[in-house]
């Protein structure tokens, strides 16, 4: 498996390599520098892919489905379009997670109480998502985690098991904290990009070309254009016989624990 531990010991056995063949015949600088960019962009790469596990493991389907069941997660809410959300998913009988954001928590604590007592499942964002999330360290990560699960645990009474990075990035100061915090790392492997463009046809059009059964839909609740998104994409799966089920039934993974 390609995880970030191995991909160092490797460059590192090979810059050793290099070094030492470097003694008997002069191995020019350029190719020390070539390992080192490549290096680089392996763990570039690794880190901004949640789904490659190269820092944690991380749920991001479940391959084995063969039954057309598919889960829908909302990521940074709550927030005033939440409560449309759930209005659409109430009209179509479906079930979601949300990753919630500490800091819109205390901002609409009355919203996150109606995902809950609609019977949906909640999970960690992280406290602040902050742009420099992905340079924390992981004691500052880990003070994150907890806060934000201090706050949600006042509306679950159970621990939260959930958690999803900040723009789906891990680092090794991630994967430390979760060592302390014990989160369950959830990902997606259907991602609608509604974050960053707000055409309707074109955020429905990828994640339609991505269905499929056992699949996890990456969507915000955080946008006018995401409320349109959900309802077309309802139609869409009731239309095509795909039942929405909750992360838990899919992953047969509890979000909360006693």
């Amino acid at each position: 498996m390609i995880t970030h531990k191995n991909i160092s010991l490797f460059f590192i056995f090979l810059l050793l390599l290099l070094f030492l063949l470097n003694l008997y015949n002069a191995i020019h600088f350029l190719w020390f520098v070539l390992i080192i960019l490549v290096w680089i962009g392996i763990n570039a790469f690794g880190s901004a892919r949640i789904s490659s596990n190269y820092h944690v493991k991380a749920f991001c389907n479940n391959p084995l489905e063969k039954e057309k069941k598919i889960a829908l997660t909302f990521d940074d809410g709550p927030s005033v379009y939440t409560s449309q959300i759930l209005e659409l998913l109430k009209k179509y009988s479906a079930k979601a997670t949300f990753f919630c954001i500490g800091k819109n928590i205390e901002t609409h604590p009355e919203i996150l109480q109606k995902v809950i007592s609609d019977g949906h499942l909640v999970g960690n964002h992280s406290y602040s998502h902050s742009k420099f999330f992905d340079f924390y360290n992981a004691k500052k990560i880990t003070q994150e985690l907890q806060k934000t699960d201090e706050i949600l645990e006042k509306f679950t009474s159970k621990k939260i098991n959930f958690f999803r990075p900040p723009y789906g990035v891990t680092t090794p100061s991630i994967r430390r904290a979760l060592k302390v915090t014990g989160h369950k790392v959830v990902g997606w492997n259907i991602r609608s990009l509604d974050g960053g463009t707000t055409n309707v046809e074109l955020i429905l059009n990828r994640i339609k070309k991505h269905v499929s059964p056992g699949g996890i839909v990456l969507l915000h609740d955080t946008g006018s254009h995401s409320v349109l998104v959900l309802e077309q994409f309802l139609q869409f799966l009731q239309q095509n016989n795909y039942q929405v089920v909750s992360i838990e039934e899919l992953l047969n993974l509890k979000a909360y624990a006693d």
